[in-house]
């Protein structure tokens, strides 16, 4: 059945060359467009689209505040189109933070041409979004009532408590503990929204942790400026020869790889360009191969929600190895593709919810 797709976007010139490039094509079809929100919004609640293809800025409503609304009214799997510079890159990573499952990029001119040559692409991107399951934005973006930490204890907090918390969590003093444990975690759609959830949920005293998230090359370091700001433990983009110490996130560069090496019982990033695995640049798998060749048993790797199955043989090694586990389970996940190709290659030791990842991290750093 072919894609039904509603497109939202300011410009006569743009919705008029997506009808020209996707017309013909059997797997999309394009069921409408409106040149802003306010006048998509009876149009979609009519024809209940499978997919939006949604700019950002826009007069009368903004693509952003529309897509929280849609979220909470009637959550629709929503591609962002957007020119990726540095001003729109931080509201594309501000849509996905509000329930958008995935950003395709628009040039600023050639954009028939560009069309032409990536369509591909695109069909793929929009594809993958109808086999998501977006989920209320609010259920992933409200501050978290409580963090724990190494020692198990929480704290309860409101909306402006957890964010003091993350504020004026102790920092300092972290940078020369190595981590002999590490948690690896992979995401894909909808990761963005669940790390938040999980990184949210931790102290700054916890476990070192690398992440592959399938990220645009121009958001990966915005998106780590982003949870940096909202999460107790330090979260930066990786680069290479960082130490993986307690308290600290790395996260894989967009267009690069990231693996880990060992040395002297400490962990350190290796980060460098190279084909694409799994059609995916940073790969999850490139990430879990490179711990399971390091590390043994003491590692922890998590899958979360995403498209395809990056990731699922690495974790295989490791679980192999001795390694503990984890997947997400399918009635948390946007999309429940990363975590099902893990489990029926028997490489995952338990299935979690997500609201329980975060304390399965405390869990595993506990054991000693």
């Amino acid at each position: 059945m072919a894609v039904k797709v509603f497109v939202i976007d300011d410009l006569a010139v743009v919705r008029q060359t997506l009808a020209h490039v996707l017309q013909g094509d059997a797997e999309i079809e394009l069921q409408g467009s409106a040149p802003n929100p306010l006048i998509a919004a009876p149009m979609i609640r009519k024809q209940r689209p499978h997919v939006l293809l949604l700019d950002i800025e826009m007069p009368g409503m903004d693509g952003i505040t529309f897509l929280r609304q849609q979220m909470a009214e009637s959550p629709t799997p929503t591609v962002i189109w957007s020119t990726l510079t540095t001003e729109r890159s931080k509201m594309a990573l501000e849509a996905m933070a509000a329930g958008a499952v995935g950003v395709v990029a628009k040039p600023r001119l050639g954009l028939k041409q560009f069309l032409e040559e990536s369509r591909r692409e695109l069909v793929t991107a929009l594809q993958n979004a109808a086999r998501s399951r977006p989920r209320q934005a609010a259920a992933h973006t409200a501050p978290h009532a409580a963090r724990v930490g190494a020692s198990g204890a929480s704290g309860a907090s409101g909306a402006s408590g957890a964010s003091a918390a993350a504020a004026t969590a102790p920092r300092a003093g972290l940078h020369s503990l190595s981590v002999n444990k590490p948690v690896l975690i992979g995401s894909s759609t909808g990761g963005t929204q669940a790390l938040e959830v999980v990184l949210g949920a931790l102290a700054a005293d916890c476990p070192g942790i690398a992440i592959v998230q399938h990220m645009p090359e121009k958001l990966t370091a915005m998106y780590a400026e982003r949870m940096n700001r909202i999460c107790a433990m330090r979260v930066r983009e990786a680069k290479n020869g960082d130490q993986l110490e307690r308290g600290l996130v790395l996260i894989a560069p967009g267009g690069k790889h990231m693996q880990l090496r060992k040395s002297s019982g400490h962990y350190f990033a290796m980060v460098a360009d190279g084909p694409p695995v799994n059609r995916h640049k940073p790969s999850v798998d490139v990430l879990f191969k490179s711990v399971a060749e390091c590390a043994g048993g003491d590692v922890l790797a998590i899958m979360l929600t995403g498209m395809g199955d990056d990731g699922a043989r690495g974790m295989k090694l490791l679980h192999d190895g001795g390694a503990r586990t984890l997947a997400q389970d399918e009635a948390s996940c946007v999309v429940f593709g990363m975590p099902k190709e893990a489990i029926k290659l028997g490489a995952v030791d338990q299935v979690l919810p997500l609201d329980r990842v975060a304390a399965a991290i405390l869990q595993f750093d506990a054991r000693g």
